[in-house]
């Protein structure tokens, strides 16, 4: 199974899309063989993983400058840098589609240039709510857009 932030689901040997009609099939057919209804499905996924939050800021980046100038803070960011990001220090760094931050609670921050808007996506993962807000600060700090 595959998601996407704007709820989509996808799922292997079925159609290349997003099908929501399946993925509530899927969900029915889960509450049937359990017995549990999806508020108790849910609490059994949140015992079994854990929480997880997640956040997104969107920066309208004005000129190519701007861009150049974010794109070359964040290029020259490397994980011995002893980075830390709302308070959880960073122990890699992934520079596939963007520069993927993973932080030492398994959270993640990613910076990334969309591909079709002028914009700088920051988003953010983490166990740790209270730190989401300061996770997405600390990365527009980074690429240097705050």
């Amino acid at each position: 199974i595959g998601g996407e932030e704007s709820g989509g689901y996808a799922f292997h040997n079925h159609v290349p899309e997003r099908d929501g009609i399946i993925a509530n099939l899927y969900l029915l057919d889960l509450m049937v063989r359990t017995g549990k209804t999806p508020t108790q499905l849910l609490a059994a996924l949140f015992d079994k993983v854990g929480e997880h939050f997640y956040d997104r800021i969107d920066t309208r980046l004005t000129d190519n400058t701007m861009k150049a100038a974010a794109q070359a803070k964040l290029n020259a960011l490397s994980v011995e840098d002893n980075l830390t990001l709302g308070g959880h220090r960073v122990v890699d760094l992934v520079t596939i589609d963007g520069y993927k931050f993973v932080m030492d609670d398994g959270g993640w921050l990613l910076i990334r240039f969309s591909g079709t808007e002028p914009l700088l996506r920051v988003y953010t993962e983490t166990t740790d709510q209270a730190a989401v807000a300061a996770i997405l600060t600390d990365g527009q700090k980074l690429a240097g857009i705050l």
